[in-house]
């Protein structure tokens, strides 16, 4: 087997790092993926665009993550230097 289970955590874990730490107003803003709150009406949620799904993601995953990232690169952190 080429690939184990950890080298799969880890890839996993860097993307949600590299999704997590994208700047809003220095990246997303300025290629147009910057959040923006729609004015609520009934159905608009429907018929979201692709983009905005994505946006609602990565703004969704910068807000959830943040907490759990730093708990997790800890213990992957503490891993590598005991047993890497």
């Amino acid at each position: 087997m080429l690939f184990g289970l950890m080298p799969l955590i880890k890839m996993i874990i860097l993307i949600v790092n590299a999704i997590a730490i994208l700047s809003e107003d220095r990246f997303l803003a300025r290629i147009g993926w910057a959040a923006q709150q729609p004015e609520p009406a009934f159905g608009s949620g429907q018929d979201m665009s692709i983009k905005g799904k994505i946006v609602n993601l990565i703004s969704a995953t910068r807000l959830l993550a943040r907490i759990p990232l730093i708990v997790i690169n800890s213990v992957i952190i503490i891993y590598e230097l005991l047993l890497g």
